[in-house]
């Protein structure tokens, strides 16, 4: 499976951004998705991951409460919804695919390009 993600950019603190991923191919909804992130200078981090289905989602908890997954099966689209960001948050978000969703990096063979978040104070 082909992953780009989009829908980086500039914004607020407190502000809100959603990123994008979109999926090549029909295997999509085979996979469990995970978002992922890297400042600079830091390696890089779990975000959130989310199951086949959609029903099972789980977040660091460096966002939870604050950012939400979620999937598009007919729509082979992968979402991360990211509210009330804080400077911290800025990275480049990569989305990935998993056989099993997960929060380990090793668990993921497909990877998107990334997308840059900036979250200016």
């Amino acid at each position: 499976v082909q992953l780009q993600a989009c829908g980086g950019g500039l914004v607020q603190a407190g502000g809100s951004l959603r990123l994008s991923c979109a999926a090549s191919g029909r295997a999509f909804s085979r996979y469990g998705m995970g978002w992922f992130r890297q400042a600079p200078g830091k390696e890089r981090e779990f975000v959130a991951a989310i199951s086949w289905s959609g029903g099972r989602a789980f977040y660091a908890d460096s966002v939870k409460g604050r950012f939400t997954i979620s999937r598009d099966n007919a729509e082979h689209t992968l979402y991360l919804q990211m509210n009330s960001l804080k400077p911290e948050d800025t990275a480049v978000y990569y989305c990935a695919a998993a056989l099993d969703e997960s929060s380990y990096i090793a668990s993921y063979g497909y990877w998107g390009q990334g997308t840059l978040v900036t979250v200016s104070s």
